[in-house]
């Protein structure tokens, strides 16, 4: 018999009533040190203060009006994007998928605007991950995503991850876009490299494609910038935000050059609860928070210590782990041992870690995780690695 809840997750034995900072508390008392961050979501912890306060006091004036109708905090959050971003413009959704469908949307409009409707084809990299929508799943084309879904949507083509020869030789008349994770987080914590977003952006320019990129899982702060792409020195045409620009609260974003989003005029796109008051006044918080002198240095100094860490403990049970990667405070352990088994061990330990593609468990700690509790989480891996070490000599 089918359970109230569908059935599409595995879920773990476990149910958390209360959050504060890094830490979840089950309903019999027992702390978690949470370096999931909610698949990085929570990217100012559990209950904070300053987002709580954003939330109650917007709770009290006014939940939903609708985009009907002009929303101040959705003006004033789209002000500060556009302030700290390349972008000139900003959809508000609800979510990360959402956003990727509005950057495709975005981009195939664009072309047919101006008189090229033939450019419809987005290039995406193998192993990504765009969301679950229809668009979402054909932009990734694993089997694992689209099996049983199909028709598949028409319009992707896929190329190796970081292979730029081929994004050259598969670039052309028809193409919309190149899509790509600066950093891909359920593919395994696999960052392309700095001259690889630069090459691709050259691409981009001498096709006359659009570079759009998905910083749903990298963004907000989590390389130890504002978003990833900007350790190339580079900006995309369009990009899409979700996960930590709410630090809870459910919002995305898609962010565009005018240029990118001159198709897109009334009754193109819509949304009933994206930019709603309520999840504004959060993203509002979240930003300002982040763009505070030292906070996006703080995270880069605390990733140091972190990956310093995790080296060592890589080192130290090479027969657990191979080796870390990652860019600031999103870092990929490389399992030996399979993840389910390192999850279930983190589980034991009292520590959350992510499951990820290539045998990979993900690290996301909120940013404003404290020196003192980075320990702790190195402590309690390493109690994960000693489990998992003694079952192998055994």
């Amino acid at each position: 018999m089918i359970t109230p809840v569908l059935p599409t997750y595995a879920r773990a034995p476990l149910s958390f009533v209360e959050g504060s900072g890094p830490w979840l508390i089950t309903e019999t008392g027992e702390r978690f040190l949470d370096l999931g961050a909610g698949i990085a979501v929570n990217a100012l912890g559990h209950a904070n203060p300053r987002l709580v306060a954003a939330l109650e006091a917007q709770a009290r004036r006014l939940w939903h009006t609708s985009n009907l109708y002009q929303i101040p905090n959705q003006q004033k959050l789209a002000d500060l994007l556009v302030d700290n971003t390349f972008a000139d413009t900003v959809f508000f959704t609800n979510s990360g998928t959402e956003s990727v469908e509005c950057a495709v949307k975005m981009a195939r409009k664009h072309f047919s605007h101006n008189g090229q409707p033939e450019r419809v084809e987005i290039i995406c990299f193998e192993g990504s991950f765009h969301g679950r929508s229809s668009a979402g799943i054909a932009a990734a084309g694993s089997e694992k995503m689209v099996k049983g879904f199909g028709p598949t949507l028409p319009g992707f083509r896929h190329v190796a991850w970081g292979d730029l020869d081929a994004v050259e030789a598969t670039i052309g008349d028809a193409t919309a876009a190149v899509m790509v994770e600066p950093v891909q987080g359920e593919g395994g914590i696999r960052p392309m490299s700095e001259a690889d977003l630069r090459r691709l952006r050259a691409l981009c320019d001498a096709a006359g494609a659009l570079l759009i990129l998905d910083e749903v899982q990298c963004g907000m702060g989590r390389t130890g910038k504002l978003f990833a792409h900007e350790w190339a020195g580079i900006t995309p045409d369009i990009m899409a935000v979700a996960k930590g620009i709410g630090g809870g609260f459910p919002l995305g974003a898609c962010l565009a050059t005018e240029k990118a989003a001159d198709g897109m005029g009334l009754g193109t796109h819509g949304s009933t609860y994206g930019g709603n008051p309520l999840a504004c006044a959060v993203g509002i918080a979240v930003v300002e928070t982040m763009t505070e002198d030292g906070f996006l240095d703080n995270v880069s100094r605390l990733s140091g210590r972190f990956r310093q860490g995790l080296e060592g403990i890589a080192g130290q049970f090479p027969d657990v782990f191979a080796g870390v990667r990652g860019s600031g405070l999103m870092l990929g352990l490389m399992c030996r041992k399979p993840v389910p088994d390192v999850v279930k061990a983190g589980y034991d330990a009292k520590v959350i870690v992510v499951p990820a593609a290539d045998n990979v468990v993900r690290l996301l700690p909120p940013l404003n995780i404290s020196e003192s509790e980075v320990d702790e989480a190195l402590a309690r891996l390493e109690t994960v690695a000693r489990s998992l070490q003694a079952e192998v000599v055994t």
